[in-house]
Formats: C-alpha cells, structure tokens, sequence
C-alpha cells in the first residue's frame, strides 16, 4: 500500500483500535521502520510515535478504543446544579466574589471551579446553562436602597387597603410619574452592514421637555407636557386640571420625588382633601408604577422621532400621547405586565 495518509477519525472506534495495535506490532515486534509503517499502513509519522510511545508506556491497555462524543452524564451532580441554578437567580457574580457584573459563560465557569473544582469550557457552561431553562437577557437595573419588606407590605398589605378605600368612597385610582426628553436621546436600531455604525442624521442643539401624566386601569389617561422643570407650581397645575376632567375623588399613588412632599403641595391637597388623596409607592420601586410603561412607551416611539427645535419635539410628543389616549386597550395593557398586574383589577 502506498500514497497519502488518509483521515483514520472517519474509521469505527473498533477499526482504529485495530489499526494501531497492527501499528505497533509490525515496528516494534516485527523491527519495521517508522518511515516504512507510515508508507505501507497509510498514517501519518506523528501518529506512528505517538501510538509506539503510548505502548512504551502503558502497555496494550494504551491502545484500546475510547468511546468518543461527550459523555452522557454530566460531571455536575443534581444538587450541585441546583446550587448553581439558584445562585444565578438570586445573586450577581460579584455578591459572590467573582470578577464579573453579569452571569456570563465565564462567570459560569469560574463558578464552578471555585464552588465544586470542577473546570468547564464556556460551551460546557453554555450547553449547562441551556439545559436550566436559563437563557441571556437584558438585566432589569434595581437600585441597592430598595426595601423588599416595604414592597411586600405594599403589595400584600398597603395596596389593597388603598383599592377597598376607594370602593368605599367610589374613588378613581390613578398612578402618576414624570419624565423627560432630550433632543440626544436616540432609541431603537436601524440595519446596516456588518461593521459599519448607521449615522442618522440630527440636530446639534441640545434641548428638551417634561410631561406628567397619570393612567388608570380602566384605560384613561392624562397628560400635560411642559418646557421648564418640574416644581410645585407645575405639579399643582395638573393637579387642579386632573380634578376638573374627573367627576368624583381621584386616589393618585406617586413615587417619593421631593415635590410630591412640598409644603406648597400638600397645603393645596389638605385644602382639597374631599376631591383627591394622594399615597406613595415604596421607594426605589418603580416597577410597582403602571405610568413607567407609558413612559417606555413614549421613550420607545415618540423618542424616536428626530425634532428639529423644542416645539418640534412637544408638538411629537403630545400628538403621540394623545393618540395614545384614544386607545384604552393600549393604556389597559400597560396593566398586563407581571410587575404591576397586582393593580389591574
């Protein structure tokens, strides 16, 4: 036999078992160079010393066939696994000493050398991590002073009692936020070819605009956009306008912004305490606010528009509000989400 080495990987495990030990037999018990074995067993010279070296050292046993592919079981037992599974869910990387800020493959990896000694490539990691159901997402930003008790108590406890007040009294319960625009803020993706950034085009000038709106499960919303920043006097503006657009008493739950808690405020709301009551979320919270996926949904759609000057960018601003208005199922299923579904009814 003669010509190029061939690729042996293409044999059965049992053929190439056979094939070394035919191999080895004829150099090291037959005399046959490896020069001539290469020529007349079609493999190649560094596949020749390697199997005559291998013999040299553990004997025929060296040359038996090995099941090939990953191994069926993993090396991670269930408890194990289970540890991870749960770290990951309730723990950063770096709550736990490691030098990462998101659960990457790495951060896997390093994991599980230092939890269990056990060391695993980053597609080992990957193929783990997708067989726990656990896929990568956008991590959602929660500030280190939230308090769980207070978001517990407010769901189990504050809110309800809030919700059978306002049955009693026959009052609207509407959530409130503020928000801000900048002519700079860019949201969304545009396609372009590999490696090369799209540019959009835009203004130069910086500047931007306020709004204030609050939305109630039954699909109202109101709004008021402004140009300077938010105070007292604003806040008391669309207070005064809120009340003059609803018939009965108006429950508006707020975050903490030190406006909510002015004097000048709350001298207003005592004076008008037969018409409106205002109540506060838990602080650093606000995925407890509906009126937050409104403000996403402004910040997704109506900032994307690109305003020439701040008039441009209120008139965009409120025509997307209003539009939004006229359609309650949108408002309504900005209730639909798992964080805020507690105050859908």
């Amino acid at each position: 036999m003669s010509g190029n080495p061939y690729d042996a990987r293409m044999l059965s495990p049992q053929a190439k078992e056979d094939l070394r030990r035919r191999v080895v037999h004829a150099v090291v018990e037959q005399g046959m160079r490896p020069a001539q074995a290469v020529r007349v067993f079609r493999v190649s010279r560094t596949a020749v010393h390697g199997w005559v070296k291998a013999y040299g050292a553990g004997g025929a046993r060296a040359l038996r066939a090995h099941k090939l592919g990953r191994p069926k079981r993993s090396r991670l037992a269930g408890h194990q696994a289970a540890t991870v599974v749960k770290l990951i869910a309730l723990r950063c990387p770096d709550q736990l000493q490691l030098p990462f800020a998101l659960w990457t493959r790495q951060a896997v990896c390093q994991l599980l050398a230092e939890r269990f000694g056990l060391r695993v490539s980053v597609w080992t990691a990957g193929r783990y991590l997708r067989h726990w159901g656990l896929t990568p997402q956008k991590p959602v930003r929660r500030a280190y002073e939230r308090n769980p008790a207070a978001v517990q108590r407010w769901l189990k406890e504050v809110y309800p009692a809030i919700h059978a007040r306002a049955k009693r009294e026959k009052a609207e319960i509407h959530w409130g936020d503020e928000m801000g625009l900048r002519s700079d803020h860019q949201s969304g993706r545009s396609y372009s070819k590999r490696g090369h950034t799209p540019v959009i085009p835009g203004t130069g000038q910086r500047f931007g605009c306020n709004m204030i709106s609050t939305i109630t499960n039954r699909g109202t919303l109101r709004f008021m956009v402004f140009k300077k920043r938010f105070t007292q006097p604003v806040l008391l503006a669309f207070l005064r306008r809120l009340l003059r657009s609803v018939k009965g008493k108006v429950y508006l739950i707020v975050d903490g912004h030190p406006v909510h808690h002015g004097k000048m405020a709350q001298r207003w709301l005592a004076a008008q305490q037969q018409r409106i009551a205002l109540f506060f979320l838990p602080g650093y919270s606000p995925e407890l606010n509906p009126d937050e996926l409104l403000n996403q949904d402004v910040k997704s759609h109506a900032g994307r528009r690109r305003p020439k000057d701040q008039t441009h960018m209120m008139r965009s601003l409120r025509a997307h509000l209003r539009s939004t208005q006229k359609q309650p199922a949108k408002v309504r299923r900005y209730f639909h989400e798992e964080h805020v579904a507690y105050a859908a009814a």
